[in-house]
């Protein structure tokens, strides 16, 4: 009898968490959702954020969806936002590889912990970055450039976009694989990165692609690699870092998370949602526009990315000494 019911007992307690879970995922969207991007409008981010919330507008009419900008502290700011909003779906976020998993080992402290204060929905899109380097080196090939390094230690420079941005983290990789040393020279922007190089007053860097292509295009500086896993469909002609024998991955990328807490069926929601829009034909044209792939990938392996890419960086960052703060 004692056995009977406790079968019974159970039956109703994992009904009862199925009507729950069900419930709380067609619950979603609330009458007003905030979509926070820790950058400025006319950012990348800010880019995807806004494709976004026009295609969940479509879906639901019924409901409010605004893009919440807060800039500032490389990305901590607006991500911090999202760590301390009610896990309730009303706000979720996007963020890159920086405050989710860089800062954490270049921060001495960060205002949120990614691992508790974060749940991940899913990574959004992938950017090629591109080893660039300026026509003054006359070099046409990776293994060209890694040989004149090595001939010549410490004489030439690398723009980056900034103090531990992955565009300095991938040269210090870069250095580091091959053998050579390199003098950083950090900007607050890629123009003014690119523009560097044009000029000569850095002899090359590994800068978001869309950024070169132009004046790669007009042959004002060279793209001798991607630095993505695989060569990018949208420069199809160049070899990837790995291919040339530098064993270096360096994609930009961002996703989507929401406070931690919040219950797998709303993330499960969001993210059939999200990952669905971002797939769609019209977006994945605007999204090419930026040179990015769309991903949609489930939370679980966004969460692997995100543990990768602390993973990948943490000897570099050790190796090359760099500090924020």
């Amino acid at each position: 009898m004692f056995a009977r019911l406790t079968h019974c007992l159970a039956l109703t307690l994992l009904l009862l968490a199925a009507t729950t879970a069900s419930s709380l995922a067609q619950e979603w969207p609330p009458k007003s959702v905030r979509l926070v991007v820790p950058f400025g409008p006319g950012s990348t981010p800010d880019i995807v954020a806004r494709m976004i919330v026009e295609g969940l507008g479509k879906k639901y009419p019924g409901a409010t969806f605004v893009v919440d900008n807060k800039p500032g502290a490389s990305g901590n700011l607006g991500t911090d936002a999202v760590a301390k909003a009610a896990p309730d779906g009303a706000t979720i976020g996007i963020s890159i590889g920086g405050p989710l998993a860089i800062n954490t080992l270049l921060f001495s402290k960060l205002p949120y912990d990614p691992q508790k204060d974060i749940a991940p929905i899913t990574q959004l899109i992938t950017q090629p970055s591109a080893l660039t380097v300026s026509l003054d080196l006359k070099v046409n090939t990776v293994a060209e450039l890694v040989a004149l390094l090595k001939a010549n230690p410490g004489k030439y420079n690398f723009s980056s976009i900034g103090n531990g941005s992955l565009s300095h983290l991938a040269m210090e990789a870069l250095a580091l694989k091959a053998g050579a040393r390199l003098v950083h020279v950090p900007y607050t922007s890629s123009p003014q990165a690119i523009t560097a190089i044009m000029r000569n007053d850095a002899q090359m860097g590994c800068l978001p692609a869309i950024a070169v292509t132009p004046q790669a295009t007009a042959g004002s500086v060279k793209i001798l690699a991607v630095s993505t896993a695989k060569r990018s469909p949208f420069l199809p002609d160049v070899p990837t870092l790995t291919e040339s024998g530098i064993d270096v991955e360096a994609d930009a990328w961002m996703g989507l998370i929401a406070p931690g807490g919040t219950p797998k069926p709303v993330i499960d929601a969001i993210n059939r949602d999200v990952a669905a829009i971002i797939k769609e034909p019209a977006v994945r044209e605007k999204l090419a526009t930026q040179l990015m792939e769309p991903v949609g990938n489930s939370p679980e392996e966004f969460r692997a990315r995100i543990d990768g890419e602390i993973a990948r960086w943490a000897p570099v960052i050790k190796a090359a000494d760099v500090k924020v703060n």
